[in-house]
């Protein structure tokens, strides 16, 4: 029996046995509090509890156009704005089991536009803020949307889609103002805009009855942005984020990081994704403070040096840039300063190899040291959650050194609710890992004999695979996508539908000895090369992806070429620094084309596929140096920053095409 797991169920044909986390058996600690029956009754318990506390807070404006303290409304104000706009939705002919868009960065109006859809039973149909026109067209009409809350800046791309969407949609909202041509052109398509302040005052004295709410009722449809095909829409119940958030509690309980009413949660993730979701929904059902990001992730860092925050999430990607400008400091650094870095991390991370706790691994060189990366981070941040996509052992491993809190990945999707695995902060065995399952749920691995991998073997590998009451309740009007992912009530990790393809979808993981699991593939993200050799792209793209010269990496090979290319994002600090040391100017777009930076990097590839004892055919020949990172504008990655691999070789087509003539 595997450290931390109990067996609920024996393998079955093809699939290994079904486990339970051991603290799993304590059911009572998975039931809501009495009397909450939705995530209405969650913010509400908390307004009664916590009236005059803080909830929502934005970045005063001062007078110079930069960015002051923290400005905050506390739950009572929340709610008493939130009940006048459920009155005004109310009023509009909105009602229970219908469905209303919300299309923006995070912000109080998000907020306070959920807990309104929340208060009438209405399912709240996020619209992703980088999805662009065609996406939340699709969204619009599939959802049959008939009020939308808008950020300002988006109110002209939801316009764009009036000649199809304004068959359903009938009453826009914005966040904040909105102009006579837009009041105009709203009107020309038979629909109604209003100022975020007009809504407000609209339902005046109307009466209305909050409905009662059950929690089998779907409370959001969360369109997932997916690489391929059409959004799929998620309909996630009352109950899969009760048992999420009471879920949450309990796991963080259980690893010795518990959330309380004292928290301060930055907001910055999509809130249209459930990771970020089901994060706010904890910190407000414990009375916490929630800061919202200007929405530049230039100014992210001064925005968290304001807030001071508790928790952090974060995308792999982020972290790696965090990670990239740490290393990249110390390398700047003088010969005496990077010596006593060097000693200071070697004797933390060997003291948290042995069992120690980090803030009893190093105490001395935490306050001489470590103690600056911790102020960076607004110096009160104890806990960061990695999500999203696999975050390299090398950067896991370094964070949870120097910044003086608890790092930890955890594993989930928008089907099964955010966290279904979270590794545990101070077990360094788990490093590397996302932890084994949360107490509500049950998980196994299927096997997937086509690529190799035995779920009954001693090491067992497969298809991860989860069931419980967490999961989704289904995709909006597509009862075919839900059957094929849903078969005796396990979840099949699809991330995608995508047809005609070699292989299912799925997510491949490995049981590790101590309970843990590890991501190890995709099922889609494995191809053959000329010579016989499956790749799996996503391990080689975290390997590469550590060096300090990359920004972002993406691999490509198909089965017609016998070698790998790639296309980089070059870290401008690093690649700048190279060429003035080696007599090289001109501008970032210029350095990419350089014929000697392009080999520069290339070596620094070889350097570390030879380290790390890659084999011959998962070295890189060929690079393409793109000074424009990959973004969702071009469509080439989704709101959590995963890459598009159909999208991203449409884009580079003849970009690849050259790199394998020039390679030959």
């Amino acid at each position: 029996m595997m450290k931390h797991l109990v067996e609920s169920e024996k393998a079955a044909e093809n699939a290994g046995p079904t486990y339970r986390n051991v603290l799993a058996k304590d059911a009572g600690l998975l039931r809501p509090p009495p009397g909450v029956e939705s995530c209405w009754d969650v913010f509400r318990n908390s307004v009664e509890k916590y009236p005059d506390s803080p909830m929502l807070g934005r970045r005063r404006v001062v007078d110079d156009g930069k960015a002051g303290e923290y400005v905050w409304m506390t739950y009572k104000e929340v709610y008493d704005v939130v009940m006048k706009l459920a009155a005004s939705i109310s009023k509009s002919g909105i009602s229970k089991g219908e469905s209303c868009g919300i299309y923006g960065a995070n912000c109080p109006e998000w907020i306070i536009s959920m807990e309104a859809c929340n208060a009438l039973g209405v399912s709240c149909v996020p619209l992703y803020d980088s999805l662009g026109a065609g996406a939340v067209e699709f969204i619009v009409c599939h959802a049959e949307i008939q009020i939308a809350f808008v950020e300002e800046r988006k109110i002209a791309e939801l316009l764009k889609t009036c000649h199809a969407t304004s068959k359903y949609l009938k009453t826009i909202i914005s966040f904040g103002g909105v102009t006579n041509d837009q009041k105009e052109e709203s009107k020309n398509h038979g629909m109604s805009i209003f100022s975020w302040e007009e809504f407000l005052i609209m339902g005046g004295d109307h009466h209305f009855d909050l409905p009662e709410k059950k929690k089998s009722d779907i409370c959001t449809i969360m369109y997932t942005s997916g690489t391929t095909g059409d959004p799929k829409g998620v309909m996630i119940s009352n109950e899969s984020l009760l048992v999420n958030i009471t879920g949450a509690d309990c796991v963080t309980r259980s690893i010795g990081e518990p959330f309380d009413h004292d928290d301060v949660y930055m907001s910055y993730l999509p809130l249209a994704h459930i990771f970020d979701r089901i994060f706010e929904e904890l910190f407000i059902s414990h009375g916490s403070k929630i800061g919202f990001w200007r929405g530049d992730v230039k100014l992210l860092v001064d925005d968290i040096a304001a807030l001071k925050p508790t928790v952090f999430c974060a995308v792999p990607r982020v972290l790696d840039r965090i990670y990239s400008g740490l290393t990249g400091k110390i390398s700047s650094g003088g010969i005496l300063k990077k010596a006593l870095f060097n000693i200071a991390y070697k004797l933390k991370l060997d003291s948290m190899r042995k069992g120690i706790k980090h803030e009893k691994a190093a105490p001395f060189f935490d306050k001489l040291v470590f103690s600056k990366v911790k102020e960076r981070l607004g110096g009160k941040l104890r806990f960061i959650v990695s999500g999203g996509a696999p975050l390299s052992v090398a950067v896991e491993e370094f964070l949870r050194v120097v910044t003086c809190a608890s790092v930890v990945q955890g594993y989930g999707l928008t089907e099964t609710g955010a966290a279904s695995f979270v590794a545990i902060p101070n077990d360094f065995s788990m490093v590397g890992t996302v932890g084994p399952p949360v107490q509500h749920l049950d998980a196994r691995l299927e096997s997937v004999p086509e690529m190799g991998y035995d779920a009954l073997s001693s090491i067992p590998r497969g298809e991860v695979c989860v069931k419980g009451s967490v999961l989704f309740s289904g995709y909006y009007k597509r009862e075919d996508l839900t059957q094929e992912v849903m078969i005796d009530g396990w979840f099949h990790t699809d991330d995608d539908y995508m047809p005609n393809t070699m292989y299912n979808t799925g997510d491949v993981g490995e049981w590790q000895p101590n309970g843990s699991l590890k991501i190890i593939d995709r099922k889609k993200n494995i191809f053959k090369l000329s010579q016989g050799e499956y790749v799996a792209v996503e391990n080689l793209e975290n390997v590469y992806g550590v060096l300090q010269e990359i920004d972002s990496i993406w691999i490509y090979g198909n089965s017609f070429e016998s070698f790998l290319v790639a296309v980089i994002n070059p870290n401008q600090q690093v690649l700048e620094h190279w060429a003035e040391q080696n007599g090289i100017s001109g501008s970032l777009s210029e350095l990419c084309e350089n014929s000697r930076a392009k080999e520069y990097i290339l070596s620094e590839l070889t350097k570390i596929a030879k380290e790390k004892k890659l084999k011959g055919y998962e070295f890189i020949r060929a690079v393409h140096l793109d000074p424009l990172p990959f973004d969702m504008e071009r469509d080439l990655i989704t709101p959590t920053y995963k890459k598009k691999r159909p999208q991203l070789l449409k884009h580079y087509q003849g970009t690849i095409d050259a790199l394998y003539k020039m390679a030959k």
